[in-house]
Order: C-alpha cells, then sequence, then structure tokens
C-alpha cells in the first residue's frame, strides 16, 4: 500500500475529519463532478466513487450525492457503505434507498439504472469483511457508534 494511502486511512479516523469531512467532501466532488461532465470524482483519487442520484425517502425528489463504493467487478456490482464518517446517524441517502431502492449512479462517465439492496446476515458480514479489507477506517467509524453501519449492495437494472 502506498505511503499516501496509510496517511489518508489514519487522517480520516479522527473525529476531526468525522466533523469536517461531510461538510467539505461532498461539496468539492459535486462542483468537480459537474465541471467535467460527470469523468472525475475528486475524492475517487483514493477511493472508488460513484454519484449516486436516487429519491427522496419524504420529499419524492431526486437527491444526487458523491459517495465512495468497493466495486464488485466479478459481479459487475457496487457496494455503498452507510458510514456517515462514524457519526451517530444513518446518512439520509440510506433512508431514500430503503424507501425507494431504484436509482441511478454515475460511474466512470457513465449514467447506470440500479436497483439498491440492504444487505443482512451472512451476507452483510461476508461484504462487511471485504470493507474493512478494502479501507480500514471504516472499523474505527463502527467503533464510535451504536447503530450498525448499513450496507447497500447496486445491481443494474433495466432503464429508467
Amino acid at each position: 500500500m502506498a505511503p499516501g494511502v496509510r496517511f489518508v486511512q489514519r487522517v480520516s479516523s479522527t473525529r476531526t475529519f468525522a466533523r469536517l469531512a461531510p461538510h467539505v467532501i461532498p461539496a468539492l466532488d459535486r462542483a468537480v463532478h459537474r465541471l467535467t461532465r460527470g469523468r472525475v470524482i475528486l475524492s475517487a483519487q483514493m477511493l472508488p466513487g460513484v454519484v449516486l442520484t436516487a429519491r427522496g425517502a419524504r420529499s419524492g425528489l431526486p437527491r444526487t450525492t458523491p459517495l465512495a463504493c468497493m466495486p464488485e467487478g466479478a459481479r459487475g456490482t457496487w457496494v455503498l457503505i452507510g458510514s456517515n464518517f462514524g457519526r451517530p446517524g444513518h446518512p439520509a441517502w440510506t433512508g431514500n434507498l430503503l424507501a425507494h431502492p431504484d436509482a441511478e449512479i454515475s460511474w466512470e462517465g457513465r449514467v447506470i439504472a440500479v436497483r439498491a439492496r440492504l444487505l443482512e446476515g451472512e451476507e452483510r458480514a461476508a461484504v462487511w469483511r471485504a470493507a474493512l479489507d478494502f479501507w480500514p477506517p471504516y472499523a474505527t467509524y463502527q467503533s464510535r457508534i451504536e447503530r450498525e453501519i448499513r450496507l447497500f449492495r447496486l445491481e443494474r437494472r433495466a432503464g429508467p
């Protein structure tokens, strides 16, 4: 693993990062994504990322959120991890997917229709182990909170 990645993992495990990152990183990601017409997500320079567009749980309006993801290449799917940087509440996008699992992601400049499925039981446990190998700071995030971090698998679906 590159020294820069270790440094970012250490920094991203701090409480200060958890306080500041949710306000800074998504705004930067949205701006860069818009300026590059969907080709670049700034935070994806460290972790793969998607821009999720899902309907709001209460409003039903489209909500766009840049997120780190864990691509499952062999399966052709993506896992989204609702860590919320180790903060107490579930991130809003997870509630949106629970209410409206049909969504879209922007992935490598392409818009892909997906269906989200909340992972549970042994399936969740296996994916959580893979997520910890993929990005070890998730363990720190989970240790700070009492809620179980939600994991969603995104699977391709036919058009909108």
